[in-house]
């Protein structure tokens, strides 16, 4: 996943003749803008795949963890804070 810093890195001008030296620092600066790109970034959030299915209706109903779930969730996960007025959040 591309983050913000993954800009395309400018690439040196060719020389008329093979040159390693040069091939060998533009594979390095390939190399470096695929792992950028490679890189999932600091946060990595979950798939919710808390859902039920309500009998009347046959509506499906998602559950979202609360504040009380804190402990067990990961960085990036989203919970319902019902102390904070009822917000959603992101445990950082």
């Amino acid at each position: 996943m591309a983050t913000p810093d993954s800009i395309a890195p400018r690439l040196p001008s060719s020389p008329v003749e093979y040159d390693q030296r040069f091939m060998d620092e533009f594979i390095r600066i390939l190399r470096l803008y695929f792992a950028q790109l490679d890189n999932t970034g600091p946060i990595q959030g979950t798939t919710l795949n808390l859902s039920t299915i309500n009998q009347t209706t046959g509506a499906t109903i998602v559950s979202i963890p609360t504040q009380a779930s804190l402990a067990t969730l990961r960085v990036g996960d989203v919970y319902y804070d019902t102390t904070a007025g009822n917000v959603l959040k992101i445990k950082t």
